[in-house]
């Protein structure tokens, strides 16, 4: 049934009530209007009114739902729909809607996969020609301050001394910039190295003290699948370091038989509702690339956590 006639039939339904009120009810009309009878007849048009109302209230409540599903409907938590019931013009609205949603999921996870594909390579080549370029660059000016050092004279060789440690400190850094862009540890050694080598940097260099809890004996996983959980908790303890507040920061990763989930827990201000900052709602784009679901809770004063569950693939027999 249209929405146009289901308006009309709880329309007739309620008006056909009244006129047969009307009809049988030992109910009459004076003229003038006697007050008793104005009473009832007042009576008589509120209940009509409260009734149609109520009546068009539940013939639209479909309509209220998909309201509210499309001012809330977020392309990074996929899976939100309506039932469909029915032939009607509003159940057909509401299938428009739910294929509408799939096709714009499908297109953002294709769409996000491209960019992450491409930002992956992008990094890689900045930290190649980082490593190539600028590394080898500052290696050879730090062999030349050594040369000059050596052969120089005081004070001159003391201010060459410095402007070494300098460079030398620089050149630390590079190796770190190098190391975040490409982490070639985790395509060389595996996800846990990765993981451990990660954190033991941000507790060196961000004054976090970092608890581990990494499990050995993970299933197989994919390259994708590492990297993207190498990229979350880098981005979370990089939130931490940074927004947090925090002291300390426990990160682990455990798994079953259908899962792996990566939870990193940190003790800062945290926020009351989790913020979808740029930070977090990469890592939901990141989790989507791989079927994975990302949780973040947090409250005042109790830190925040962010939660990484990745499906693990079954084994074909």
């Amino acid at each position: 049934m249209s929405l146009f006639w289901r308006s009309f039939a709880l329309n007739a339904v309620v008006l056909g009530s009244a006129t047969a009120l009307l009809l049988w009810a030992p109910v009459t009309v004076s003229v003038p209007v006697v007050l008793t009878e104005a009473v009832i007849l007042v009576a008589g048009l509120v209940v009509m009114l409260v009734a149609n109302a109520a009546m068009l209230r539940i013939g639209l409540a479909p309509l209220d739902r998909l309201t509210r599903l499309m001012t809330t409907v977020d392309l990074l938590r996929p899976g939100q729909r309506l039932p469909a019931q029915g032939h009607g013009e509003t159940a057909e609205l509401i299938r428009g809607f739910n294929a509408m949603i799939e096709r714009l999921e499908r297109e953002r996870a294709t769409s996000n996969a491209r960019v992450l594909t491409a930002q992956e390579a992008e990094r890689r080549r900045i930290a190649q020609e980082l490593h190539d370029e600028v590394g080898q660059t500052m290696t050879a000016v730090l062999l030349a301050l050594e040369r000059a050092a050596t052969e120089a004279e005081d004070p001159l060789r003391g201010e060459l001394r410095q402007v070494q440690e300098i460079t030398r400190g620089s050149l630390d850094e590079v190796r770190r910039l190098v190391r975040r862009l490409r982490p070639g540890v985790l395509e060389d050694l595996g996800l846990v190295s990765a993981l451990t080598s990660l954190t033991t940097e941000f507790s060196t260099h961000a004054g976090l003290r970092v608890v581990r809890g990494l499990c050995s004996g993970l299933p197989e996983l994919d390259q994708q699948t590492e990297l993207v959980l190498y990229r979350v908790a880098q981005e979370a303890l990089t939130n931490a370091a940074r927004h947090a507040e925090a002291d300390q920061v426990e990160v682990t990763l455990r798994h079953t038989d259908e899962t792996v989930v990566l939870a990193v827990v940190d003790d800062g201000r945290g926020t009351g509702v989790a913020r979808e900052g740029a930070g977090i709602r990469g890592m939901r784009e990141r989790a989507l690339l791989i079927g994975a679901t990302l949780d973040v809770t947090s409250q005042p004063r109790a830190g925040t956590r962010i939660r990484l569950t990745v499906p693990v693939p079954r084994k074909q027999p």
